[in-house]
Formats: structure tokens, sequence, C-alpha cells
């Protein structure tokens, strides 16, 4: 989504001044005076969102386990933004596409199930939304990643004389899938080596899990 000067005046009222920043960094005023938000200080904030906390131990204490019962492999992380739902989307000046949503998620092993700790941070608000799920081996189908495009809202330069315009963009994302019947939980990611190498990790497990 995308909104007009006085929209984002109207949705800064009564926001920390971080949160500030991020909708002005997905909502520039443009113009040859305006320099607007930088990537690097959007990242900063999404950074300070992000440390300060020990993630996997609050995951397991939300779930009500102990690190000795989910040794079956290690632990996975996945983490990335979002772009699905009602998100402002940016292609930084980097080349990066950045949205005012991101995900953090912790799975872990026990002999018997797969245990899912999700929470999504919406930082041009300060609210996160926190799931835990449990799965059995036996119910799950398959573990995969998929690559999507989403179309999005987003502001296009005006140029030194306009404002900036809204232009339709497709946004290429990248997804771990966990499959029950009836049932997919996605997670957010970013695809590199060690995304790669869990997943074939998990599949391998559940492969063994399944024959045993």
């Amino acid at each position: 989504m995308a909104l007009t000067p006085q929209q984002v005046e109207q949705m800064c009222k009564g926001r920390t001044p971080e949160q500030k920043k991020v909708i002005q960094y997905f909502n520039p005023k443009g113009g040859c005076l305006s320099s607007g938000v930088p990537d690097q200080e959007f990242e900063a904030i999404l950074g300070k969102a992000l440390t300060g906390t020990d993630w996997r131990k609050k995951a397991l204490d939300k779930i009500g386990l102990d690190e000795s019962e989910v040794r079956e492999i290690e632990p996975v992380r996945f983490e990335g933004y979002v772009f699905d739902g009602n998100v402002f989307v940016k292609r930084g000046k980097d080349g990066v596409w950045r949205s005012s949503a991101y995900q953090l998620t912790w799975l872990f092993f026990s002999s018997t199930q797969v245990y899912v700790w999700q929470n999504t941070f919406n930082l041009n608000e300060g609210g996160k939304k926190e799931r835990t799920e449990e799965y059995f081996y036996k119910d799950i189908t398959n573990f995969s990643a998929q690559s999507d495009t989403e179309e999005k809202e987003t502001l296009a330069s005006g140029g030194c004389m306009g404002s900036p315009k809204v232009v339709r963009e497709q946004v290429h994302t990248n997804r771990f899938q966990l499959t029950v019947p009836g049932e997919k939980l996605f997670c957010s990611m970013q695809q590199n080596e060690y995304t790669e190498k869990s997943i074939q990790g998990m599949k391998a497990k559940l492969r063994e899990k399944k024959n045993a």
C-alpha cells in the first residue's frame, strides 16, 4: 500500500520517532530537497527490534519445552520480510526489497514432533503477532522452499518537480512451507546456504521418521 502526504501525517500521530521513520521510509515526500529516510537507517531500526532478546530461549519458553527435549536435530531459524497482506513495500537504493513487517521463526525437533514458534513484527506500529504450533512427524507430508511473486503498490520517484507516483511492481519472495493435510504453515526466509542446508536436513529427518 502507499499513502498520500496527508495520510502519512495522520498515521504518524501518536507514533514513536522510530515508527514515524519507518512510515516515512516507505512513503517519502519526494522532491529535490527531501532526502528521505536512508536504507541504512531503516536497517538500524529493524536491527534494534531484533537485538537484545534471546529469541531461541523465548521460543522454547513460549512452547514450554526444555532444550534437552528437542535435540533430534539442530533447531532451525528462518527470518525475512513479509510481503503478503496489508504492508508497506519498497525497493531500496541498494536494490533490496523491504517491507514494514518482518518475521522470525524457530523450529525445534523432538523424537516425535516438530515445534514452531513464530513472531511477526509490524515495524510501523510496534505490534507483534506470536504463534506456536506443533506437528507430529507422521502427519507432516512435506518440508519445502518456494518462491512467489507478489504484486504490490510502491512509490516511484517523481523527480525534482513532482511527488512520488504510486506504481504496482512484482516483488519476488522466498518462503519455507510445512505441509500437513488441510494446512500449510509459511515462514518468511532468506534464501542462502544456511536455509538450503537446514531444509535438506529437515527433509532427511522426515524421511527417517516416515521409514522407521
